[in-house]
């Protein structure tokens, strides 16, 4: 499972705006915001999701999971963990 805060990461590492990513995954923008927020009663449907997330991958991002939750740029560069994240390196 991708967690909001790892969509939202993936995003900022990318220094992609949410239409951005909505249009490279086929989303509208409201679906990407649900997915990217972290009330649990707002969801989107798994296609959705998937789309995103391959959206994200397509643009170079890798996610972790696991028992450390976190993404990075493929190839050189460091990993956010899920506990790093904060307003500070979302958009």
């Amino acid at each position: 499972m991708t967690l909001p805060s790892q969509l939202r990461a993936a995003r900022s590492l990318l220094g992609l705006s949410q239409a951005d990513i909505a249009a490279r995954a086929g989303v509208s923008v409201p679906t990407l915001k649900r997915a990217e927020a972290d009330a649990p009663a707002i969801r989107v449907s798994v296609e959705a999701a998937a789309a995103i997330r391959r959206a994200l991958e397509a643009a170079g991002v890798e996610f972790a999971n696991g028992g450390q939750p976190g993404v990075r740029l493929g190839g050189p560069g460091g990993t956010i963990t899920a506990d790093q994240l904060n307003a500070s390196n979302d958009e």
